[in-house]
């Protein structure tokens, strides 16, 4: 089936949704719910249709030409597309990197568009923000070097119209600046505290692969984000209201980040007691599964 869905989506144009829509929608499900050989096989097909990725590339394209809805925001049939759409390519970059699969099209995409969409959200629906962090988090999990995306922006072209690293510390985070990386913390910060479900594991999970992706560039720069006083003010908020606060997966995975990076000033021994006294009186075999994945690797980190 992956041949004749393949095959059609790269026929048809981004206006297309009603067909568009559960075709890629199709694929992405092929790539996650299948055996890995089958899956090193789905991957290949895919990433050899060049008209399926210049099909991609156009809906991606769409995003910037997306008009910020009036309240409230709805997902419309567009972005329900455009979720589609960056979902799979984060699959695509996740998977290839895997198998090295040999790529007959490239990606290109705009860094700063990219990062902007996150830190200017602009009424965005919450699911199109959390396809958009899944894909940021491919492309910092693999360092910005996927044979499959080309990326272009702020601090990566020597145009005249582009700013030069002005430090040895914006040279160090290419193709990041750092300006961005402080407005992109804040702006997920910020976003913690609508204290949605979906968006809060989206944006922990995209934290911590971006301070994982800063202690390999510059150690100061990652330790420093990790250190900011209102990440304490964050982890209090989170923490206000509900039982057994503590056992939220977003709080647990928040603690672990701080625990690993020894933000000592963030999470203090108090906390950590407090942690391991709820996790005590609960019944374990009646956790949530991300809540016992979280409790595991705080456990372990502690």
């Amino acid at each position: 089936l992956l041949f004749p869905v393949s095959n059609l989506c790269g026929k048809c144009k981004p206006r297309d949704t009603d067909l568009l829509q559960p075709s890629l929608n199709f694929l992405y499900c092929s790539l996650h719910q299948t055996t890995p050989c089958s899956q090193q096989r789905a991957v290949a097909v895919l990433l050899s249709n060049v008209s399926l990725l210049e099909l991609l590339q156009k809906v991606l394209d769409c995003t910037w030409l997306r008009s910020p809805p009036s309240e409230p925001v709805y997902l419309s049939s567009e972005d329900a597309l455009l979720c589609s759409g960056w979902l799979l390519v984060a699959s695509l970059l996740l998977y290839q990197h895997r198998y090295n699969t040999e790529v007959h099209q490239t990606l290109s995409l705009d860094l700063t568009k990219v990062l902007n969409a996150v830190i200017f959200r602009k009424k965005k629906p919450i699911l199109l923000l959390v396809s958009i962090m899944q894909f940021l988090r491919a492309v910092l999990r693999q360092k910005f070097s996927s044979s499959l995306l080309v990326i272009v922006g702020q601090n990566t072209a020597q145009g005249a119209t582009q700013p030069q690293p002005s430090s040895l510390q914006d040279a160090a985070l290419r193709p990041l600046a750092s300006q961005q990386v402080f407005s992109l913390v804040v702006s997920l910060q910020n976003l913690l505290v609508h204290k949605d479900l979906l968006l809060s594991q989206a944006v922990v999970a995209c934290l911590e692969t971006l301070v994982e992706y800063l202690y390999v560039k510059n150690q100061d720069v990652a330790l420093h984000v990790a250190s900011q006083p209102w990440h304490r003010f964050l982890l209090f908020t989170l923490l206000s209201g509900g039982q057994k606060p503590f056992l939220q997966p977003e709080v647990l995975r928040l603690m672990t980040l701080f625990l690993r990076y020894q933000s000592s000033n963030i999470i203090s021994q108090k906390e950590i007691s407090q942690t391991l006294q709820e996790a005590a009186e609960a019944n374990l075999a009646e956790l949530p599964e991300a809540t016992s994945r979280a409790l595991h690797l705080f456990l372990c980190q502690v």
